[in-house]
């Protein structure tokens, strides 16, 4: 039973909410801190594109599509001739970002790094990229330390840094469906140096529909506890896993499941300022829905996303129709930027 209290959410609270309350007052509570925490009525989103720089990546997740090896017929680097023209595009369509990230290259080192931070700069737009495998694996080829590693980036252009990665940070299950990648504490401990660094990141979960409460739980402990020691964290993304061509497979998260999730993860961090709905992976009427389960901010138009469209996500919006999602929902809809500074009112 939810209860009226001002008190943090306990571990055995969150457990209990996933597996037994009802799902419009678990979504009613999650509302009602939403609009306590954002009470003008606003709705964010972010115009931005997904620039994934390579697709050669020696992770090779079971839950991943989108991953090459090197030699593979459509294995890639983005040239600068490419990138340029996507930034362009980006910046015609007011976009004011650019999310970049790529697999685990085996032969990129912080020089290459470095070189394309510059290079994106010189358009004059935010650099919101690579995540924490991607910036261990540039420190481990490059024979540098993380701290090391993420002053050299910084100083070459990189503004923020996304999420990714975290998957569930459960080292149990880690094992099970990415045993290349690094363990929760590497992950955690990267976005603890950024925050150091007075960078700001953003956290995400990707949750399967048969995750155990237990484990989804764990996962948002460990995000709540470093958010509670740095304030670094500017949103948190829980989204659902795609299962179609991957290894993994499974099961389809169904959108009562994500509703659960997502409101229990805005009663849970209650020190996390903004959560954001995924549209990209439950279709726009879900996204909408979303907004009374405790979301504040709609993502982002995403001019270009590959990772999860290859696996199966093929949902597109355009602005006009994000502003409707949102005003439909009953709120009014800004434009931000990653710091969630509202750049214009629609």
């Amino acid at each position: 039973m939810l209860s009226n209290r001002i008190t943090r959410v306990s571990d055995g609270e969150a457990v209990d909410l996933l597996k037994n309350s009802d799902l419009l007052e678990l979504g009613r509570k999650a509302d009602e801190m939403r609009q306590a925490l954002h009470p003008d009525g606003a709705v964010t989103f972010v115009i931005d594109r997904n620039i994934n720089y390579t697709n050669v990546c020696t992770c090779r997740c079971s839950f991943c599509g989108f991953y090459r090896s090197v030699g593979d017929k459509d294995a890639y680097v983005l040239d600068k001739e490419t990138l340029a023209s996507k930034i362009n595009e980006t910046k015609e369509l007011d976009g004011t970002q650019i999310l970049l990230q790529g697999g685990l290259h085996p032969d990129l080192k912080i020089d290459f790094y470095e070189d394309l931070l510059r290079y994106m700069k010189s358009f004059n737009i935010w650099v919101h990229g690579f995540s924490p495998p991607e910036i261990h694996h540039i420190a481990s080829l490059s024979g540098l330390s993380i701290t090391e590693t993420l002053k050299k980036l910084m100083d070459a252009g990189l503004d923020s840094m996304p999420g990714g990665g975290a998957e569930l940070l459960v080292d149990s299950e880690r094992m099970r469906i990415s045993p290349n990648k690094i363990n929760s504490a590497k992950w955690l401990g990267v976005m603890e140096e950024a925050h150091k660094l007075g960078m700001k990141t953003t956290a995400t979960m990707m949750f399967k529909q048969e995750d155990e409460p237990e484990k989804i739980v764990e996962h948002l402990a460990k995000v709540r506890k470093l958010q509670d020691r740095t304030g670094g964290f500017t949103a948190f993304i829980p989204w659902p896993f795609q299962p179609d061509n991957t290894e993994l497979g499974g099961a389809k998260t169904s959108p009562v499941q994500y509703l659960r999730v997502l409101a229990l993860c805005r009663l849970y961090l209650d020190n996390m300022p903004n959560i954001q709905v995924s549209w990209v992976t439950q279709g726009p009427e879900i996204g909408q829905t979303a907004l009374r389960f405790g979301g504040n901010d709609f993502g982002s138009l995403m001019i270009e996303e590959n990772v999860v469209a290859s696996c199966g996500a093929t949902y597109s919006i355009s602005v006009r129709e994000i502003v409707h999602n949102i005003n439909r929902a009953g709120f009014k809809a800004c434009q931000r930027d990653m710091q969630y500074n509202r750049i214009r009112s629609l």
